[in-house]
């Protein structure tokens, strides 16, 4: 298996990648809140917003109206807001046979908007197809763009980076903060209560979920093993069902700079009280490789087979972050895989 822990809360395209949303209408200038990041941001679409992050201000001064986003995420919240960017940073590990995230592509296709451009980002960003994009504003909330790379970023156009580490941003947070950036501070939070209204209809639907336990584990290598902490975005996918954290995840020390914590595969058995194992491979042969080992295949769950571990990639990057377009397409395609898992948990 190869998935890499969550960098901070969390670091999910950095994970997967190794292994693996109108445009905003005129407000009062003098109708203020506090926003994700402490500065005042204006509501009701008025400009100009600052947004404070790590790497820099990013003076947002009318409504923007040709949008790119890199990282996870920005670009659903964007494309939920009414904004389709006209750029996004490109994920193949993820994508259906369009060359676009799943979720990404259904969205525009039902609404009949074009699809934006892909390039190349993460550690070798491409300045100069972003560049001939003419954007007027870079949404990178979610990332680990580089001080460099944002001053590069900023000289194209107001650029909005992480407001602590990189790939740091919790999903209300992120949502809010491009809420923010375009003008509909409003329309964002909307946006997080109707996310935080799926969830709860989603364990009201399943009352049978409520005192079952899970891990969301991970391994880098043979004799490795991890395990993803309470808040990061995968686990609260899951937790949003309705199940419920072995509580003996909150006794593992986070590793630093992470969502996770790395117990080693000889601290095993301490997963034995969960009831399922939710975790991801980089195929095949890894995940045989994996479930070979001994103190692996010691843990309750797995030997009896109580494990959601999704080949499909869409659905490991789509059941792993939370925005308004993930969320009810990975809800649904989780009920049957957690079911079956649940089934075993007595045979």
């Amino acid at each position: 298996m190869l998935a890499l822990p969550s960098a901070r809360r969390p670091v999910l395209a950095a994970a997967l990648v190794a292994g693996a949303v109108a445009l905003a209408g005129c407000g009062s200038a003098d109708s203020t809140a506090e926003s994700s990041t402490g500065t005042p941001a204006t509501t009701d679409g008025a400009f100009p917003v600052t947004i404070e992050s790590a790497l820099g201000d990013a003076v947002v001064e009318s409504a923007p109206e040709r949008v790119v986003t890199l990282g996870m995420g920005s670009a659903e919240t964007a494309i939920a807001l009414g904004v389709t960017p006209v750029g996004i940073e490109e994920y193949p590990w993820g994508s259906d046979d369009t060359g676009y995230l799943p979720w990404i592509h259904e969205a525009l296709e039902e609404s009949g908007e074009d699809l934006p451009a892909q390039f190349t980002g993460g550690t070798e960003i491409d300045i100069e197809a972003i560049l001939e994009l003419e954007p007027d504003l870079i949404l990178a909330p979610w990332s680990g763009i580089t001080q460099e790379q944002f001053d590069t970023l900023s000289e194209i156009a107001p650029t909005v980076a992480y407001p602590d580490l990189a790939w740091s941003i919790d999903w209300d947070e992120q949502i809010t903060t491009i809420g923010d950036a375009l003008g509909q501070p409003d329309e964002a939070q909307d946006l997080i209560t109707d996310i935080e209204d799926q969830f709860t209809e989603a364990a009201a639907a399943h009352p049978e979920y409520a005192d079952v336990t899970f891990s969301y584990i991970y391994t880098t290598d043979p004799g490795s093993l991890g395990v993803f902490l309470p808040d990061e975005q995968r686990v609260a996918m899951v937790r949003g069902l309705g199940l419920t954290v072995d509580p003996v995840v909150e006794t593992f020390d986070e590793t630093e700079g992470t969502d996770s914590a790395l117990i080693g595969l000889e601290n095993a058995d301490k997963l034995a009280g969960s009831d399922l194992i939710f975790t991801f491979y980089s195929d095949a042969d890894a995940r045989a490789e994996t479930e070979a080992q001994p103190l692996y295949q010691a843990i309750p769950a797995i030997s009896r087979g109580s494990v959601v571990a999704p080949t499909d990639q869409s659905f490991v990057t789509g059941s792993s972050i939370i925005n308004p377009l993930t969320v009810p397409w990975a809800l649904e395609r989780f009920v049957p895989m957690i079911d079956e898992a649940v089934g075993k948990i007595e045979q």
